[in-house]
């Protein structure tokens, strides 16, 4: 087991390694003229303000958090979770950092190449910094908690002060995920709240009221904005992404622990999980170095999906062979329930494998300007907005049918040939190349910033041409990211929903649902989704509506708008950030508080049915808002691009799909991504307290 360790371990070094690499290597490129280095510094500065006073919040309630536990449950647990933080934290600081940096330099790499090819490296470099982040960092966390003390599945343990019996190895890994989760959803809150107000508001100032063009540097929440698409698709994405790999690595290690833990294959089986994910950092590392060294043609779409393409495969092999290595020993008395010998934990993963690209295709399909969705909704802009709603909604709705379909079939393949650890495998082998795609969906903002830098700063419309074809490209790479984290999101929930029903029932995990308690749970699960997306809605309208009232007052000041007198941008960001954090408590708690104060009252089965009822009305709802929201997107952009004969900038039809783009931005990068963090959250909160509401609920 320690030569395994070993390996993972270097692997997680060497990924580091070219973490460092290229973040020495962005920082030293041109940054451009005067005027991109001055908005540049604005940005960074921004972003940074933002992450350390949102920080302070979450640190205060990570601290509160963990003393509770570490009093209440288990001694050590405060510290885990306390680590779990930490880790996402890091990973968050360094990927919005790297990307505040690349934005620029990819502006200043188009002015001085006119170069797609170039011009994506810079950017792919600043996203890879995020990626592998994400997946190195979140591997270390997890496995230092292992080699210091280990997992026991018949210890016992408690809290300082209170007797309430636990295995501490099990809590030590659950609150790790669950400090992880912590951070995820203030970071998806607190950042959808800023980065869509600025942008809506930025929108209405622009486009609407004052008919000036996007990113002018005289709307001053321009500048908001871009600085929102950092901490929310950089520093929330990262986040998201990291505490579903977390969740879905704990969960197999856990299930292992229920399931194997009298079996000779037990240590196996818990190192399995650590060993393929450790493969897909390898492969994601190669896969990203590959298309750095690549010369790059005029097709970015086609160089970031060999990207991906080169990881997942790699993930594949090197998955086969440890799973070989792991189980294949002749002397293993391997369970009845695989249905395919050794091979079977490996044919789960890869049914997530296949799972991830499919559902990344399916959202590139229904979001792309190159696919018959997104041209049919920029057509039907010519009809007026309600056309563009009305379509872009059945878009969403369509787009929903499959990507279920492949979850729900996977989930079922990989359970009747390996039972419950099949299903934590191809939760974990959807996410085991998660490095690539966090890298790829961090182009996306990083795009969008030089784009935007380049129309800000007046720069030639040559390099405006080649940022708008990256922003396209950063847009659907955006969408697919979205949808792989809701897809994920699904198999890290069912998986933790399995370990949660495992760990109350001692034996195969049954949820009754002829239970009254279960169908109780399961409909106030579903209606707590549809609340929490219309709190996370409200709140972005009220701050956009805010934003959009100071910022005309800002250009209301003499010489702002002829372009002579600068308007204050820290001061609307500022106000982004003031209204973002005093909005992001409450629904970030409410995720915490619902499976606690449910269980406490109603029991274990109670919230067995709530995390179930949530789970089937989220998923959908979180593709349907993330996929009809990229759709809006890309049809104004198809538009702008001049790609519908007869309209362009400034027409009806523009406005039209301007109005489309707004709705969606709440749904895409608000509502649809906070979802699948709710649902986890959730789900890690049971799993890391089920012991304690088994033990103290009202109704047993």
């Amino acid at each position: 087991m320690g030569v395994y360790v070993g390996i993972v371990l270097s692997v997680i070094i060497l990924a580091l390694a070219y973490v460092i690499f290229n973040y020495i290597k962005i920082e030293k490129m041109d940054e451009g003229n005067a005027e991109m280095k001055e908005m540049a510094g604005i940005i960074r500065s921004g972003a940074s303000t933002f992450m350390k006073t949102e920080y302070k919040t979450i640190a205060i309630v990570v601290a509160v958090v963990a003393i509770i536990f570490t009093v209440v449950v288990e001694k050590t647990s405060g510290i885990t979770l306390i680590l779990g933080a930490l880790m996402s934290s890091i990973a968050c600081v360094v990927g919005m950092r790297s990307a505040t940096y690349a934005n620029v330099r990819t502006a200043a790499k188009a002015k001085d190449s006119l170069s797609i090819g170039e011009t994506v490296k810079v950017a792919l470099a600043g996203g890879s910094i995020s990626g592998l982040s994400v997946q190195a960092l979140g591997m270390i966390g997890l496995i230092a908690i292992l080699l210091i003390w280990g997992i026991d599945a018949s210890a016992t343990g408690s809290g300082l002060l209170f007797g309430l019996k636990c295995n501490p190895s099990v809590m030590r890994i659950t609150t790790y995920s669950l400090g992880c989760s912590l951070v995820a959803m203030f970071n998806r809150v607190a950042g959808g709240n800023y980065t869509k107000a600025a942008d809506i508001s930025s929108d209405i100032l622009a486009k609407i009221r004052h008919d000036l063009p996007e990113d002018d540097s005289r709307v001053p929440n321009v500048i908001a904005d871009f600085i929102g698409d950092n901490v929310n698709d950089i520093a929330g994405n990262c986040s998201d992404l990291l505490e579903s790999f977390v969740a879905t690595m704990a969960a197999g290690i856990l299930i292992a622990t229920t399931l194997f833990s009298s079996n000779p294959i037990y240590d196996s089986a818990k190192l399995y999980p650590i060993v393929l994910a450790g493969g897909g950092l390898l492969s994601c590392t190669v896969g990203l170095l590959i298309a750095q060294l690549k010369k790059m043609k005029d097709n970015p779409s086609k160089e970031l999906n060999m990207a991906t393409n080169v990881s997942a495969c790699l993930t594949l092999i090197i998955g086969l062979i440890t799973c070989y290595l792991l189980f294949g020993r002749s002397d293993y008395a391997l369970p009845a329930t695989w249905r395919a010998g050794w091979i079977t934990p490996w044919i789960a993963s890869v049914l997530g494998i296949i799972s991830g690209v499919a559902i990344g295709m399916i959202t590139e399909y229904y979001t792309s300007t190159d696919y018959k969705p997104t041209q049919e909704l920029a057509s039907m802009a010519t009809e007026g907005e309600a056309f563009v709603v009305t379509k872009g909604d059945a878009i969403g709705s369509r787009s929903c049918l499959m990507p279920i379909l492949i979850i729900a079939i996977a989930l079922i393949v990989s359970g009747l040939l390996c039972g419950t650890y099949g299903i934590a495998l191809a939760a974990l082998g959807m996410l085991s190349f998660v490095g690539t795609t966090v890298s790829i969906d961090a182009f996306g903002p990083i795009a969008d910033n030089a784009g935007g830098l380049a129309e800000s700063c007046h720069l030639d419309a040559k390099v405006r041409v080649i940022t708008d074809k990256l922003d396209a490209v950063g847009n659907t790479t955006a969408a697919i990211g979205k949808g792989f984290a809701i897809g994920s999101a699904a198999f890290a929930t069912v998986s933790l929903i399995v370990a949660y029903v495992g760990g109350y029932s001692m034996g195969a995990p049954v949820l009754n649902f002829a239970s009254f308690l279960v169908v109780a749970g399961g409909i106030l699960g579903g209606a707590l989704v549809e609340y929490f997306s219309a709190l996370l809605t409200d709140n972005t309208i009220d701050s956009a509506k805010k934003m959009a009232d100071d910022g005309d007052k800002l250009l209301s000041i003499p010489g702002v708008l002829e372009g002579t007198v600068k308007p204050d941008y820290n001061k609307m960001i500022q106000t982004a950030t003031n209204e973002a954090l005093r909005k992001m408590l409450f629904p970030s708690i409410l995720a915490l508080l619902i499976p606690i104060v449910g269980g406490i009252i109603f029991g274990v089965e109670f919230v067995g049915g709530l995390l179930v009822g949530a789970t089937i009305v989220a998923i959908p709802r979180a593709i349907f808002m993330g996929n009809s929201g990229g759709a809006f997107d890309n049809a104004k952009k198809y538009i702008e691009q001049g790609l519908l004969k007869g309209y362009g900038k400034g027409s009806a039809a523009h406005k039209a799909a301007v109005t489309g783009d707004t709705i969606g931005d709440t749904r895409k990068d608000v509502v649809g991504v906070a979802l699948d963090i709710f649902i986890k959250s959730m789900s890690t909160v049971a799993n890391t307290l089920v012991g304690v509401i088994k033990t103290i609920s009202l109704i047993k």
